[in-house]
């Protein structure tokens, strides 16, 4: 195989990749659906984040059997982020997060709502100014981000939406390209930044297709048993994927196997993200 065939880059422009988006996109809906539902005043936080990774290994393991090789599951495990309750209660701001991939390829959901609400109870106040923020920032996105178009330009509508609703978008947030096997691609697009990110950060423009070649992973010799055994776990069933160490039979040995691959940058943490006190973030 020569070395341009090695580094092309699989685009929607095959139709086996439409149907493995899709379908990680339908597994992703559904996965969202079945945690929406569940999440009612006295449930936990945890038992909500179970549940939807469980639902998205289920189903992944449905499609595709033949390929015994392909990789398929979990892009980015889900994440509750709520008021700081570990047990949800009426009135709690709520948001989830999760991916999916099928073969490399990611489809990543989210979705914001408010415990208890619904339409004999509806939201008001600056809980349903920022939800409809958020929402109506993402429709523009959805209009915007198009071959032709600039990331600044969705930074401009964010910045003037949120400004509507007298509420600022999270400062510094970024939203990532994404292409097989890569969750952070380079091409980004920044919320809310400031004066010397509006410096540093590279104006993008849209596209429809690229060609590229991944940099080399970081090589490093473990010395600790428990953090080799660790890394091939996690290299065996994650690949590049993000992933949660309640994934792991045994957590605390993973807790202990994390800390060197960390120090010594053979992965990445995702920090843990919250708004000032006092604030309503979605």
């Amino acid at each position: 195989m020569s070395g341009d065939d090695e580094t092309q880059e699989q685009t929607i422009a095959d139709d086996l990749v439409v149907t493995k988006y899709k379908m990680g996109a339908e597994i992703a809906n559904q996965a969202l659906k079945t945690v929406v539902a569940a999440a009612t005043a006295g449930t936990s936080v945890l038992s909500l984040c179970e549940k939807g990774d469980a639902f998205i290994m289920a189903e992944t393991g449905k499609i595709f059997k033949k390929e015994k090789d392909m990789k398929k599951g979990i892009a980015f495990p889900t994440c509750v982020s709520s008021d700081p309750d570990v047990i949800l209660k009426d009135g709690d701001l709520v948001k989830i997060d999760l991916g999916v991939h099928v073969d490399g390829f990611i489809s990543n959901v989210a979705h914001s709502f408010v415990v208890g609400v619904t339409k004999d109870n509806p939201l008001t106040g600056r809980k349903a100014d920022v939800i409809k923020a958020a929402h109506l920032c993402a429709e523009a996105a959805l209009r915007l981000v198009k071959p032709g178009s600039q990331n600044t330009q969705v930074t401009e509508a964010w910045n003037k939406i949120a400004k509507s609703f007298k509420c600022s978008p999270i400062e510094g947030m970024l939203s990532h390209q994404l292409k097989q096997h890569v969750i952070d691609g380079e091409k980004t697009i920044i919320q809310n930044p400031t004066d010397q990110q509006k410096k540093d950060h590279e104006k993008a423009e849209f596209e429809v297709t690229t060609v590229y070649k991944r940099d080399p992973n970081k090589v490093y010799g473990l010395k600790m048993k428990t953090s080799r055994t660790f890394f091939s776990e996690m290299e065996r069933r994650f690949d590049t994927m993000p992933f949660t160490l309640r994934a792991f039979e045994d957590e605390g040995k993973a807790r202990l196997g994390v800390v060197e691959c960390a120090k010594h940058e053979l992965l990445q943490p995702f920090s843990v993200l919250h708004e000032k006190e006092g604030e309503l973030e979605q």
